[in-house]
C-alpha cells in the first residue's frame, strides 16, 4: 500500500492546524496510508483523527532534557526504526524547522518542505527534496493546506474539515457547563487573573457552571486560584489530549486565551469567544464551523466588558 509521512510536531495549535491537510489529502487518496510524526503528548489527539492509520510518536523535548541517558538513546533508536522502516511515496514536513527536517531526513522517499523564504528557519529548506513557495501572510491551516496539495498534485478545495466530531466525543454531559481556558506556555499571552475572576463571577451570575482546564502544576496553581475566587468553579484532574478534546466538545461554549484548547474548540464547532493580546489572529487564530468572536489584538488587552460582550455574540 501507497504510504505517506507527515512531520508536524508541536505545539498543540499547530497539531490542529495541521489537521485539514490530512483531511483533504485523504478525500483525494481514499486509498493510501498516512503516517504522522508527532510530539508524544499530541499523540492522543492525533489519534481521534479519522485520516491517520498510524501515529508515531517523538519526544524530542524530553529527550533535550535528558540527553545523555541511555534511555533517550534507546528510545530515539526505536523511533528511527519506527520511521526508517518502510518507503514512502512522499515525505511532508509542515512544521517547517530546522528540527522536523531533521526527523525527515530519518525517513526513505522524498522530502517535501518550505522554501528559504516561506519559513521562519530558512536553512530547514536546505535539508528538503522538493521545496514549495508557499506564502507567509496566510493563515497557518491555509499554508498546510497549500503544502500538501503541492507536495500531492492536487489544489485544496472546499470548506475547512479538522476530521473532528464533536458528537462522537462529546457523549452525553451531566450538566451543562463552559469552559475558562487561561494556560498559555507564553506568558505575554496570558488575560489578568483579575479579569478571570471578574468575568467568571458575571457568568456565573448568570447561572453558567464553570470549568478551568490545566496541564502543568502551575497552570493547576492559577486554575485553582481563579476557580476559588468565583463561587462553584471548579479546576478539574488532569487528563491526556483525548480526554480534553471530550471535555471540550461537551462544552456549551468557550472562552480562552490563543492556546491550543482554544483551536481544539474552534476544530470541534464549540462556541468561542478568544482573548488575543499578543498574537495576531489574522495568523493564527481560531477558525471553524462555529461562532467565533475574537477580542483584543497584539499589544491590546481587552476589558472585561468587551469578553462578556463577545460571549453575549457566540450564545
Amino acid at each position: 500500500m501507497t504510504a505517506i509521512l507527515f512531520i508536524k510536531t508541536s505545539s498543540l495549535g499547530d497539531v490542529i492546524h495541521h489537521m485539514p491537510a490530512l483531511a483533504d489529502a485523504r478525500r483525494r487518496m481514499p486509498e493510501t496510508r498516512f503516517c504522522w510524526v508527532v510530539e508524544e503528548a499530541y499523540a492522543p489527539l492525533a489519534r481521534l483523527h479519522p485520516a491517520v492509520d498510524q501515529v508515531i510518536p517523538v519526544a524530542t523535548r524530553r529527550w533535550r532534557r535528558l540527553p545523555v541517558w541511555p534511555s533517550t538513546w534507546r528510545e530515539f533508536s526505536h523511533f528511527k526504526r519506527a520511521v526508517a522502516g518502510r518507503e514512502y511515496e512522499a515525505i511532508i514536513d509542515t512544521q517547517g524547522l530546522l528540527r522536523s527536517a531533521l526527523i525527515g531526513r530519518l525517513a526513505k522517499g522524498p522530502r517535501h518542505g518550505y522554501g528559504a523564504r516561506s519559513i521562519r528557519e530558512p536553512f530547514a529548506s536546505r535539508l528538503y527534496d522538493i521545496r514549495h513557495t508557499v506564502s507567509r501572510d496566510l493563515h497557518a491551516i491555509q499554508r498546510n493546506r497549500m503544502l500538501t496539495g503541492l507536495a500531492l498534485g492536487y489544489e485544496p478545495e472546499g470548506a475547512i474539515d479538522f476530521g473532528l466530531s464533536r458528537q462522537q466525543l462529546a457523549g452525553v454531559a451531566d450538566a451543562p457547563y463552559a469552559l475558562l481556558l487561561h494556560a498559555t506556555a507564553r506568558a505575554e499571552k496570558q488575560w489578568p487573573e483579575e479579569s478571570w475572576i471578574a468575568l467568571g463571577r458575571s457568568l456565573r451570575g448568570k447561572g453558567v457552571s464553570l470549568i478551568l482546564p490545566w496541564g502543568s502544576a502551575r497552570e493547576r496553581a492559577r486554575s485553582e486560584r481563579i476557580a476559588a475566587a468565583i463561587p462553584g468553579a471548579r479546576a478539574p484532574e488532569w487528563r491526556p489530549l483525548d480526554g480534553m478534546a471530550r471535555l471540550v466538545a461537551g462544552a456549551s461554549f468557550v472562552v480562552g486565551v490563543d492556546t491550543g484548547l482554544l483551536h481544539l474548540a474552534a476544530a470541534l464547532g464549540v462556541p468561542l469567544a478568544g482573548i488575543f493580546i499578543a498574537s495576531e489572529p489574522g495568523l493564527t487564530g481560531p477558525m471553524g464551523k462555529g461562532p467565533i468572536v475574537i477580542v483584543g489584538g497584539k499589544g491590546r488587552i481587552p476589558a472585561v466588558a468587551e469578553v462578556e460582550g463577545a460571549v453575549e455574540q457566540i450564545l
